[in-house]
């Protein structure tokens, strides 16, 4: 008996994206598998951020649809798509913290738009929140500019786990961390898929972070994208692919990754 096909929480069909006489994305399609973290990687230019603004909804493509969990995102209005919006968190490259605000009070906004909690429980969640993204309770009372680069990604992921989500957007989430830092985000997310059954997309262009994470990986490529689990991508064909993966980096981080020798 054949093995039943893997459900699909992200579902990208025929998206054009064109600038004036730029074509970003020329018929994308993308399927995310529920429970997977799926590495979304491509040149600079190939449109990436203008994929996940897509999917997010902040971009509204020429053609094409976007389905979140069987809902089609362009048939949906007022209480109903706020309802998708808030079953997936999402972290923007640079942490997208609010400066004016203190570290609680930015895990705790998603909380607040989705209404209204006695501010013990606000105060309570917050904390459970941090601490599940490996920060001490203190860290509550800091404003973004007292935080360093990995703090501030790890608040940005607490805040994007507020309304507990089966499904992660991640912008990025290792740039700008030193080797260390961002091995241990690496293993935060890792842990953090585990322990709450989460489907992750993730985009970047760290192959560490891709060997380390990725079940399988999207790559764009001639305003397409080929999909492939990790060990088929690496030995995919195509010219950009072969040189992204088999250059020097490519071959570093290979090497590096958990179970080879």
């Amino acid at each position: 008996m054949a093995a039943a096909a893997p459900e699909s929480v992200v579902v990208v069909r025929g998206i054009v994206n064109r600038f004036r006489s730029q074509v970003v994305h020329d018929g994308l399609d993308m399927d995310v598998h529920q429970g997977e973290i799926f590495g979304v990687v491509g040149g600079s230019g190939s449109g990436k951020s203008v994929l996940l603004r897509t999917i997010l909804g902040l971009q509204t493509p020429r053609a094409g649809s976007v389905e979140i969990e069987g809902q089609d995102l362009a048939r949906l209005h007022g209480d109903a798509l706020r309802a998708v919006k808030r079953s997936y968190g999402v972290t923007f490259q640079h942490g997208a913290l609010f400066s004016s605000l203190t570290v609680a009070e930015n895990v705790q906004l998603p909380l607040i738009e989705a209404g209204r909690l006695p501010e013990e429980a606000l105060e309570g969640l917050a904390e459970l929140k941090l601490r599940l993204v490996g920060l001490s309770p203190d860290t509550a009372a800091k404003y973004p500019a007292e935080l360093s680069g990995g703090m501030i990604k790890r608040v940005a992921l607490a805040r994007a786990l507020a309304l507990d989500p089966k499904l992660l957007f991640l912008d990025e989430p290792t740039s700008g961390l030193d080797p260390i830092a961002a091995s241990a985000f690496d293993e935060l997310l890792l842990y953090l898929q585990r322990s709450l059954h989460l489907t992750v997309v993730m985009i970047t262009h760290d192959l560490d972070s891709i060997f380390r994470t990725c079940n399988r990986v999207g790559v764009i490529v001639d305003q397409h994208m080929i999909s492939d689990t990790l060990e088929g991508i690496v030995e995919n064909p195509h010219p950009w692919i072969r040189e992204y993966f088999h250059g020097a980096r490519g071959r570093q981080a290979l090497l590096k990754r958990p179970g080879r020798p």
